[in-house]
């Protein structure tokens, strides 16, 4: 069987529970989640991260966990949601050929620690910083 683990289950060929399906998005619980609840959003189309997706099916995605969100907060009784796309292997993206989302229903003390900021702007490195960004949207 070829593809990514994601592309075997859109086609049928590796299970999976499924909670929201349409004819661009697929739904499922993750099966190493963070807490339970914990959900992915898949484009059924591959693409390998936010760099190569379609603006207008990244928009649909969105939409579809904006959606999915509160209905996830209240069927595990969540106190608070992530939503996080880990893009390349340096951002954690482990499923490295199929662009996802992932919904992370959070608590108070569960153990999943938040990124701590360390980097420190030397003088005049962050509007040098922003000036690269800006130059770079083109």
């Amino acid at each position: 069987m070829a593809g990514s683990v994601f592309s075997r289950i859109i086609a049928g060929e590796l299970p999976a529970s499924k909670v929201f399906e349409d004819d661009r998005t697929l739904a499922i619980l993750d099966i190493n989640p963070v807490n339970k609840g914990h959900v992915l959003v898949i484009p059924k189309e591959d693409y390998a991260n936010i760099y190569d997706i379609p603006e207008d099916l990244f928009a649909h995605l969105m939409l579809v966990v904006k959606r999915l969100a509160p209905a996830i907060r209240d069927a595990v009784d969540a106190e608070g949601i992530n939503i996080i796309m880990n893009n390349e292997p340096a951002a954690g993206q482990l499923v490295a050929d199929h662009a996802h989302i992932h919904i992370v229903p959070r608590f108070h003390g569960d153990g999943h620690e938040h990124w701590h900021g360390k980097a420190v702007y030397g003088e005049g490195e962050k509007e040098e910083v922003a000036e690269n960004i800006r130059k770079a949207i083109g």
